[in-house]
């Protein structure tokens, strides 16, 4: 999704502007040494098998490339029932078009996860004349595309 200057602040404000940045003008990827690191992944121990011995990647080894802090409370977890409370009481729905604006179609909705296409089609395009609040939508959902990608 693009960035629009107008969302900038707000990713300024959550600290992750800097992985924004890291687009196809900023961060590039060497396919060959990507190949070539895949094909030394060994699945069963989670290491890279090299030539000096075996290696992994840390989560200190991401948080220092990405810029991510890595305290605090962990974002995780799995929703095995979408339509179940997720917040206070109010169906997940309620919360997601509370965040969004609107709901997706249900073609757009596949169980429990909404499709990335949607996003894309909605909120490519921020308005000109787009007022504060729908400036945070777009926000919200460039966020959300960016940390799912």
């Amino acid at each position: 999704m693009p960035l629009h200057d107008r969302i900038i602040p707000y990713l300024e404000t959550v600290g992750l502007y800097h992985l924004a940045r890291l687009n196809s003008q900023w961060f590039w990827v060497d396919e060959p040494l990507l190949s070539a690191f895949i094909e030394r992944w060994r699945p069963e121990t989670h290491t890279f098998h090299m030539p000096f011995g075996e290696c992994s990647i840390t989560l200190q080894d991401v948080a220092y490339q990405l810029g991510l802090p890595i305290d605090g409370e962990p974002v995780s977890g799995c929703l095995t029932e979408f339509e179940n409370l997720m917040e206070h009481g109010r169906p997940a729905w309620v919360w997601f078009r509370e965040l969004f604006g609107e709901l997706p179609p249900q073609s757009k909705v596949k169980q429990m996860t909404v499709c990335y296409t949607w996003f894309h089609e909605r909120f490519w395009v921020l308005p000109a004349d787009a007022s504060d609040e729908t400036v945070r939508v777009y926000a919200r959902a460039y966020i959300l595309m960016l940390l799912s990608s």
